[in-house]
């Protein structure tokens, strides 16, 4: 999907980034918003009419397919519903009240048709926050399943192939940024895909809270008009009837004032912000290697990597996903932050942050596909991996010193320290110190086999991913 760029928008997301995150606008943003408070209310009217001791007439099977489509609202009626909220139109006043304004569109609409009758059971009992909340509970929902999941999922499938086709290629791992001992460059891509799998399961059943109950939590316009209803049985079934087949889905919560506590989009938030804290390692790590000529980076006809140095390739992508993900982050925090906390009942100070949340999943998206951008472009250097490995021999003194432990050697890692310690060693260096060891045969033997190209450990088959 191509979206036109406004080049005077205030935001990089609608502006530069316009085509990457048009999609994610079908399911985020006012227009979205709109349609999610038209699809709750149809919702809530198709539900409340079959309600046992609600005297509300039976609606006819026309008049229920008259329901379900009216909440596919065009452009021009979601202008229309903005231009009732802030200029008037269709004979109502501005009503500075967006949701009010949902409201009074639909029974513009019912006036039309045979429901008539009953159009003030629009909104019947609820106060806007019953709306407002499960609104943007599927917001939540549906930007996840069909955005920034997908995208995550293409993400871990790419480093699970690098994992695979590299589980046995050696590298030289450093701690503190200095040589330290082999692994390969399949299990280090390994690391990053456990770490990520572990995140996108708990986002993948993810369950947000949502409520219907009114304007004090307590159901109390809903008794008073008809007391014979079991009002929180008709309030769990309808949040759970917006579930549908696998991925995150919504949960009743009973217990609230005027608004749900939010605590269930902390969790979302906040599991998502460690998939961004993650994927900022991971970004780090590659943008590493590629310095190090370990992963190599492939030219793109016609780009420019600088602009006036030719030659220059540079890891562009991963340093984009890398602020990307810093920015969506930081919003993120502030809505674990904020949103939990509420004055009493309610403020309205959650009102505003909440329509921020498509610029956090847009700053996420734009950063996955640059991420996905950048592993299109590179590959590993296993030679340049083996060179590396060869010119640092002193890796294996760790292999060295555990097996003359095992053989009861005396003081083995302080001879190994006194051999390698800050000093640049070779084979032969090993070798010779090897020689001088008071040992069988068998185990001069095994010792020399020791190599920085297989002192890999059970690297390789880490790398799998079978456990």
């Amino acid at each position: 999907m191509t979206a036109k760029r406004d080049l005077n928008s205030l935001s990089p997301l609608d502006g530069r980034y316009a085509d990457k995150t048009a999609r994610l606008t079908r399911c985020m943003g006012d227009a979205a918003l709109t349609r999610y408070r038209a699809l709750v209310e149809c919702r809530y009217l198709l539900k409340l009419c079959a309600v046992p001791g609600v005297k509300i007439r039976r609606l006819k099977p026309s008049e229920k397919a008259l329901l379900a489509k009216l909440p596919d609202l065009s452009d021009t009626e979601v202008d229309l519903i903005y231009a009732i909220e802030t200029t008037g139109a269709g004979g109502h006043p501005p009503t500075r009240h967006d949701v009010k304004s949902v409201e009074y569109f639909l029974k513009s609409r019912l006036e039309r048709t045979s429901m008539k009758d009953i159009k003030e059971f629009v909104h019947f009992g609820l106060t806007s926050e019953d709306v407002n909340n499960l609104s943007y509970a599927l917001m939540l929902r549906d930007a996840l399943r069909s955005e920034l999941l997908p995208a995550l999922a293409e993400i871990m499938k790419a480093v699970d192939a690098l994992a695979r086709r590299h589980a046995d290629a050696p590298l030289l791992a450093r701690t503190h940024g200095q040589p330290a001992v082999p692994t390969t460059f399949g299990k280090e891509f390994r690391v990053f895909h456990a770490r990520l799998a572990r995140q996108y399961a708990q986002l993948q059943g993810a369950r947000i809270c949502a409520k219907l109950n009114g304007a004090a939590g307590n159901y109390n316009a809903h008794f008073a008009a008809f007391p014979a209803a079991d009002w929180r049985q008709f309030s769990r079934g309808f949040i759970e009837s917006f579930n549908s087949g696998p991925g995150p889905g919504l949960e009743c919560n009973p217990y609230t004032t005027q608004i749900e506590p939010h605590d269930s989009y902390a969790e979302v938030f906040d599991a998502l912000r460690r998939v961004n804290t993650i994927l900022v390692a991971f970004c780090q790590d590659v943008w590493r290697y590629i310095s190090a000529e370990l992963i190599v980076q492939r030219a793109v006809a016609g780009e420019v990597g600088s602009s006036t140095m030719p030659q220059k390739v540079n890891p562009i992508h991963f340093e984009n996903a890398e602020g990307n993900l810093g920015l969506a982050n930081a919003m993120l925090t502030f809505f674990s932050a904020k949103l939990p906390v509420s004055r009493l009942q309610r403020d309205l100070s959650d009102s505003t942050v909440e329509r921020n949340f498509g610029a956090a999943f847009g700053h996420c998206l734009v950063a996955y596909q640059a991420v996905m951008n950048g592993l299109s472009r590179v590959s590993v250097s296993e030679e340049a991996a083996r060179r590396e490995l060869e010119a640092h021999p002193e890796v294996i003194a760790e292999g060295i010193q555990t097996i003359l432990r095992r053989e009861k050697a005396a003081a083995p890692y302080e001879q190994l320290s006194k051999l390698t310690r800050g000093r640049r060693v070779t084979a032969q260096d090993f070798a010779e110190f090897i020689d001088g060891l008071k040992l069988k045969p068998s185990v001069k033997a095994e010792l020399k086999r020791l190599s920085p190209l297989t002192y890999t450990g059970l690297a390789g088959k880490l790398a799998s991913g079978r456990r």
